[in-house]
């Protein structure tokens, strides 16, 4: 036991049971994921790119009015395989959306109508 400036053997504190900070965690991806794709508001994340019949991490990017920013591969790439790794639990067969100001993930299927004009 490690001994005090007294010379009296410090008490074993009880270890605390740390948390994963997961609402922390998401907002930091967030942040960075805004950093990657400036002017980006929401990112939505897919298993499959449009123009493929096989599983491939895709991402588009949406500004705050709606409207899509272009992405280079490495960007839709990265940015979708970041977003899977932080949300294993997702279901992703179906595509999600992460809003980079909260940080919070929601399926895009009821985000369509509002951020698509209802495609």
């Amino acid at each position: 036991m490690p001994v005090s400036r007294s010379g009296r053997a410090l008490a074993a504190q009880p270890a605390k049971a740390v948390a994963p900070a997961d609402g922390i965690r998401q907002h930091r991806l967030a942040v960075l994921l805004a950093d990657m794709v400036p002017g980006a508001r929401i990112i939505r994340v897919s298993q499959h790119q449009p123009s493929q019949t096989w599983p491939s991490p895709y991402t588009r990017a949406y500004d705050e009015r709606g409207q899509p920013i272009p992405l280079n591969r490495t960007q839709r790439v990265a940015t979708a395989r970041w977003v899977i790794r932080a949300f294993p639990e997702k279901n992703w067969d179906e595509a999600h959306d992460l809003d980079l100001t909260t940080g919070i993930l929601r399926p895009a299927a009821g985000a369509c109508a509002s951020s698509d004009g209802g495609r």
